[in-house]
């Protein structure tokens, strides 16, 4: 085999790759779930539900953010509202102490070890059947709770993962990008809970079955692997569309990038410290949506730059891998473009998919970077836009052996 005819067959197996992470999938996942769709067992039923919010210096949200908790339309006598507190420094503390007198209760962690853990923490001193997990940023809808727990009325149910609006005030190019990948992901959740389960959850409004939540590892990516954990019981993760909370978009690319780094560094952690759940042989189609999802989705970095490499080695005499090229060049000084317009405080809403699709797939390379280097986030840091906490330092982090489990 010679060397171009080598060339050709990665350029190819990278585009049947990129194809099938983003079109094939989806078609096969969206297949599954009208043929053969997995009804939820919805049913009457209003269980004591615990709603916790945890917060890492949140006092310029937490007070809008309890009074929308405590207006919530469910009876207030089955709702118990706990704020977690991650050693926050400011007045976090103090104002969840200010609701006392409304039922909220205050849970302050002992030391910093991040979100998961201070999850880890309320929820053995919650009481309520259903926990209901929150951010302080989050605004939920009043019927969210009765749209909610209907769902576990079905036995199969360990967990229930609501519907996040991203809202976009300022109309910046990163908030545009993210509600259109947000677009992409509700579509895929619609379908992978009809066809099975669900592998995440949105971190701002998701419920647990009380008796179905066990403790996550501190440098876990909560919402991601509650799903998981919900499988290994042989229960669901479903998605209810009707629950519906919003947030605000990062309005600078930075503040996404960090996001997403530290996320998709997390979701590295757990597939690893999971990766039995990754055999389809053994975990059926939820492996296959776990492979197709998320680790698909994570070498699309690999894809794009085997397309990019062997592209430009087989324009050479080939008028279609010397277009192909430059399409590809193209593509990529538009997202370049669109970060350098941003700098001068210019906008373009057509180049803010290209820019986010960018953005994503370099966090992506950045995450997988950390995590092979053995890189863990062991603290939890938000990211608000025009808050006290971006002049911060970023998260936390430890280093350790990738094949060690924490």
């Amino acid at each position: 085999m010679n060397m171009r005819v080598a060339g050709e067959i990665v350029f190819w197996l990278s585009a049947a790759a990129l194809f099938y992470t983003y079109v094939g999938y989806p078609m096969l996942i969206a297949a599954i779930s009208l043929l053969r769709p997995r009804r939820v067992n919805r049913g009457e039923c209003l269980p004591q539900v615990s709603v916790i919010i945890t917060a890492f210096n949140e006092e310029r949200a937490l007070a809008a953010k309890l009074e929308n908790t405590l207006a919530l339309d469910y009876p207030r006598d089955l709702l118990e509202v706990i704020v977690a507190s991650d050693c926050s420094t400011d007045r976090t503390d103090e104002i969840a102490k200010e609701f006392a007198p409304r039922g909220v209760k205050l849970h302050r962690q002992p030391e910093r070890l991040g979100k998961t853990a201070a999850q880890n923490a309320a929820i053995a001193k919650a009481s309520g059947e259903v926990v209901v997990f929150s951010d302080a940023t989050s605004h939920y809808r009043p019927d969210v709770l009765k749209e909610i727990v209907p769902n576990f009325a079905d036995e199969q149910v360990g967990c229930v993962g609501g519907r996040l609006v991203y809202v976009d005030h300022h109309q910046s190019d990163i908030g545009r990008g993210a509600k259109s990948y947000w677009g992409y992901e509700t579509f895929l959740k619609r379908h992978e809970s009809r066809a099975r389960s669900l592998i995440g959850v949105s971190g701002c409004l998701y419920a647990v079955r009380r008796s179905a939540y066990v403790p996550l590892e501190n440098d876990a990516c909560s919402d991601f692997i509650i799903a998981t954990k919900m499988v290994e019981q042989g229960l669901r993760t479903v998605y209810e569309p009707d629950a519906v909370c919003t947030e605000e978009t990062n309005q600078r690319q930075s503040n996404e990038l960090r996001m997403r780094v530290r996320v998709i560094a997390q979701t590295f952690s757990d597939l690893w410290q999971h990766r039995e759940m990754l055999n389809p042989f053994s975990s059926g189609l939820y492996g296959v949506q776990l492979l197709s999802h998320k680790v698909m989705r994570y070498f699309v970095p690999v894809f794009l730059m085997g397309l990019l490499i062997m592209s430009a080695g087989l324009s050479t005499g080939s008028l279609l891998y010397r277009l192909l090229f430059e399409v590809q060049l193209a593509g990529y000084g538009f997202a370049l473009l669109a970060l350098a317009l941003e700098f001068v405080g210019w906008h373009s809403k057509a180049l803010a998919l290209p820019q986010y699709f960018l953005l994503a797939n370099v966090a992506a390379l950045i995450a997988g970077y950390q995590f092979v280097r053995g890189e863990r986030y062991s603290c939890w840091q938000p990211i608000r836009e025009g808050s006290i906490t971006r002049s911060m330092n970023p998260p936390l982090m430890e280093r350790r052996s990738e094949f060690d489990k924490t």
